[in-house]
């Protein structure tokens, strides 16, 4: 059996998805593991654009199992609607599985978020995408007012969402002011969602059992991961952070797979940096050259449509979630966004009370008080996205590859030259496979 697991070693939206659909040929199986609604994956196939929130990326291959697992928060209404949306394009989803012990997203939950939003952590917003993700992981690890999808199949669903409901509308009530918060309708509550477990009853099923299995029978498995890595609740930039382990240390524990079944853990990178959203960013661009960027990689979220914070690659960040991700390889993507430029920019290390440091500082005020040492390179005039073998790229931008690799410490695997499935380069004997 070989497992492969996908990492964003970022803040998120680093391309993954487009990895996991070519990837998802040399698998049997794609193992979604962590998050919610919010994780958006842009796949393209010519001139087919597929945006992709809850179901794995590889759900565009009808041969491979696609598998919601325990550890991802599920949000019916989207969900159902992206199931809606592929079968309406002519995409099979028989292919698709959802764990029965994954938690799901109610209203009262989206009431939480937008309420605790008002606030902010350590003075500054954390801008989370207010679909009560947060909220929902919180009661998974409280235990007395969560709902999974399993529950919503047995008998006593009505009377948990009637018992929850009473108990979050006073609750919820005292986190806004006087009538901005209007009471939830457990009966109404309990109807649509009624009718949601219906319609998700025919995908449900015991996905550890299933992946378990699938490793006892040397099928291989892809581990699909959602944010980034520098977005994990235990290892990323505290408070700004999901509600989850978005690093490689998470996979086994939202999967249900234990981690010596993976043999090779790919981390993925954009060849620059961005976020959305509150929180630390050391090599953030506030000019021409940040907007230039923007408008070059269109850095605005497939779920929020917000205009991403842009800035230089950082080295020192990189290194730090691909230490801590496990990885493997390294695959650098939308490397044709550098294009055009006169000279680049990467951070080789962070200076922080009057020290230059090239470790990732535990505490956010440190990260947000570390100043950025740079390392220029000279750019390239000529566009990339035509490039399909390393042979065809600009000598300074192998150079720039090259010099990612040395600080990061891990090969680069893969090259991204732009959104096609085409526009890729495998570099590496680990991940040589065809691309069309």
């Amino acid at each position: 059996m070989a497992g492969s697991c996908v990492i964003g070693l970022q803040w998120g939206d680093e391309a993954k998805g487009k990895l996991v659909d070519l990837l998802t040929q040399q698998h049997d199986i794609v193992a979604r593991f962590l998050g919610g609604a919010n994780a958006g994956h842009t796949v393209v196939d010519g001139e087919n654009v597929y945006k992709l929130h809850h179901i794995p990326s590889g759900i565009l291959r009808s041969e491979v199992l696609n598998v919601i697992t325990a550890g991802v928060v599920i949000n019916p209404p989207i969900l159902l609607g992206e199931m809606d949306g592929l079968t309406d394009r002519g995409v099979p989803i028989d292919n698709l599985r959802l764990s029965d012990r994954s938690h799901i997203i109610f209203p009262w939950h989206i009431a939480e978020d937008r309420a605790m939003n008002q606030g902010t952590a350590d003075g500054e917003n954390i801008g989370t995408t207010l679909r009560g993700i947060g909220p929902c992981y919180r009661d998974k690890v409280g235990r007395s007012y969560a709902i999974r999808l399993g529950d919503m199949m047995r008998p006593n669903f009505k009377d948990k969402v009637f018992m929850i409901c009473e108990k979050k509308n006073r609750t919820i009530a005292s986190m806004y002011e006087d009538g901005q918060f209007e009471p939830l309708d457990a009966a109404k509550i309990y109807e649509e969602f009624a009718g949601y477990a219906e319609r998700m009853r025919p995908f449900v099923c015991d996905s550890t059992d299933i992946l378990l299995n699938a490793v006892d029978d040397q099928k291989t498995i892809l581990f699909e991961g959602a944010q980034g890595a520098l977005l994990d609740v235990d290892h990323g930039t505290y408070p700004f952070v999901t509600s989850s382990n978005s690093s490689g240390v998470g996979a086994s524990a939202g999967a249900g797979v234990p981690a010596k079944h993976i043999d090779q853990v790919i981390g993925v990178a954009k060849a620059y940096s961005t976020r959305v959203g509150g929180g630390p960013f050391p090599t953030e661009l506030h000019d021409e050259i940040g907007e230039k960027i923007r408008k070059r990689g269109n850095e605005f979220g497939t779920t929020t449509g917000r205009p991403r914070r842009t800035g230089w690659f950082d080295a020192v960040a990189v290194r730090y979630t691909a230490r801590i991700s496990g990885i493997d390889v390294l695959s650098l993507m939308m490397l044709d966004v550098l294009a055009t430029f006169d000279e680049l920019k990467i951070c080789v290390a962070y200076e922080l009370d009057g020290e230059q440091i090239t470790r990732f500082p535990s505490h956010v005020d440190d990260i947000r008080n570390v100043k950025p040492v740079y390392e220029t390179l000279p750019g390239w005039k000529e566009e990339i996205t035509g490039a399909r073998s390393l042979d065809d790229l600009p000598e300074n931008a192998l150079a720039y590859i090259r010099r990612v690799e040395e600080l990061v410490g891990f090969p680069v695997g893969v090259v991204s030259v732009g959104p096609d499935r085409k526009q890729t380069i495998f570099t590496s004997d680990l991940l040589k496979l065809a691309t069309t």
